[in-house]
């Protein structure tokens, strides 16, 4: 590693860096001892002179001159840094006007994002995963935030991010989740929204459903004026609000008294009653929204189910011109309210990313993830052809299991057979919708499939293609994730 020694007395004379694979944004004072970043061929690791190396556990080195640790990037040594560097620690940011989550499945597109958010003043949510996908990647919450935090030190991004617990379902998961250190809980109620109700009759409707006087008092013969939209109610519709959404009205209340109003520390809520089948009306979202108010509820962000479909990793399927007049209606109630819209599967959604920004008046959350993972295999193609043959025949056998975990109406005749590409033209399969859905879908199966010996048959190579093309892996999602915030950006006056 170099005679470090030197470089600590001379510190900080940056002129010297990059005779030592220092990282120059790394560099950071702690009283009269210096904290900083080195790149290894195989890893990264923490260098601390002074007395502070003494709270770092790693392999010391004393002599004459100065003494020095250089310390694996271990959960550990995370917690030390956050603690000496509160900076690398997440933050609440929900109350920011606009915000953007980044699931980041791999623990590597952090110096990416971080290159975006140095653009924007969007906070980021760096730290964004649902325990389905912890499960799905033999990860934990700990090592999504130890990820975040060692790579917001690395490049000096001083400016705050969140760490969002996100579609936890379960009081244990949230307890998990908050546990950790996180600073955000999406509270995901789709077990107790019923989509049997869009297809029942009025007569199912009108026998199932009791309203009693407060409930017509209420909503019924009354027009709700939210800014220039008007929202009112006939007994059915009412009737089938209530079936549809009051019992998760009370588990979210009932969550959200629980541990976020009791939590000892700030935590933003999101509710999100997106990920079902039935669409959220503007009425339906309107009569959610009044109940929480009434139950005591005041959440940072709230993800309805817009009308269309947002599929993992492709645009938005649907009728743009329905979107953006409910997305009108939708955004006036979150302001009404006194909460953000946020936007969940907006990986990609470039066709509607404008009327986003429009009319939530640059006020909004939008999380992302899976397209994280697709830059990440856009690089595999780029770079080392043969692997990802081997993975995009294995992820073609997956498929069928792996539509267990997500809906998308991917046709896999509509890819390009492997035989019929040439090396070079192998990352045209990332503009097509089918091929992105099918390695989007099954990148749980790609990182645990192992060999007869035990041993990992892509992860190890997939982790070592993009160690060696970092740079080429952050300035994708430079690229990529920056074009999500531009369309954003396009719809509002800043």
């Amino acid at each position: 590693m170099g005679k470090l020694e030197e470089l600590i007395v001379s510190l900080p004379d940056i002129k010297k860096f990059q005779d030592y694979n220092v990282y120059p944004q790394s560099l950071n004072q702690f009283n009269n001892s210096w904290v900083f970043m080195i790149k290894e061929k195989e890893a990264d690791f923490l260098v601390a002179s002074g007395e502070v190396s003494k709270e770092f556990k790693g392999d010391n080195f004393i002599n004459e001159k100065c003494n020095y640790l250089i310390a694996p990037l271990t959960h550990e040594n995370a917690q030390v840094l956050r603690r000496i560097f509160p900076f690398t620690a997440p933050v609440p940011v929900l109350k920011s006007e606009r915000t953007f989550g980044v699931g980041d499945r791999l623990g590597l597109a952090c110096p990416g994002h971080i290159r975006v958010f140095k653009e924007y003043d969007a906070r980021p949510v760096f730290a964004q995963q649902s325990i389905r996908e912890l499960n799905l990647t033999n990860r934990t919450y700990a090592d999504v935030l130890d990820a975040v935090s060692f790579s917001v030190f690395r490049e000096g991004y001083k400016y705050g991010f969140g760490a969002d617990g996100d579609h936890l379902k379960k009081p244990e998961e949230i307890v998990y989740a908050l546990e950790n250190g996180y600073t955000m809980i999406t509270l995901d109620c789709s077990e107790h929204i019923r989509n049997d109700v869009l297809g029942m009759s009025k007569d199912e409707v009108d026998k199932e459903a009791i309203l009693n006087l407060e409930l017509k008092e209420r909503y019924l013969n009354r027009t709700f004026t939210v800014e220039d939209e008007e929202v009112n109610y006939t007994e059915e519709e009412l009737k089938r609000c209530i079936l549809i959404y009051q019992d998760a009205i009370r588990f979210a209340a009932k969550i959200y008294h629980e541990f976020i109003v009791n939590s000892n520390r700030e935590v933003n809520f999101e509710i999100s009653i997106d990920e079902t089948f039935s669409p959220t009306t503007p009425t339906q979202h309107y009569f959610v929204a009044n109940e929480l108010l009434l139950a005591g509820v005041k959440p940072d962000t709230l993800a309805p189910r817009f009308c269309g479909e947002f599929q993992k990793g492709i645009d938005y399927i649907g009728d743009i011109d329905q979107f953006e007049k409910e997305l009108k209606t939708h955004a006036a109630i979150a302001r009404h309210f006194g909460y953000r819209l946020s936007v969940h599967s907006g990986s990609d959604k470039f066709s509607i990313f404008e009327l986003i920004g429009k009319y939530t008046k640059g006020r909004f959350h939008v999380k992302t993830a899976g397209t994280n993972w697709l830059e990440a295999m856009e690089v595999v193609a780029m770079k080392d052809q043969a692997l990802y043959r081997e993975i995009h025949a294995y992820a073609l056998e997956k498929f069928p299991e792996a539509q267990k975990y997500y809906y998308v109406t991917t046709d896999l005749n509509q890819i390009t057979e492997l035989g019929e590409l040439s090396d070079s033209n192998l990352p045209s399969l990332f503009k097509n919708n089918h091929a992105r859905q099918l390695i989007h879908i099954t990148y749980g199966f790609i990182l645990n499939a192992k060999n007869e010996d035990g041993s990992y048959r892509f992860k190890d190579r997939l982790y070592g293609l993009w160690r060696k093309h970092e740079e080429t892996y952050s300035e994708m999602l430079h690229k990529h994730i920056g074009e999500h915030l531009k369309l954003l950006y396009q719809g509002f006056d800043k």
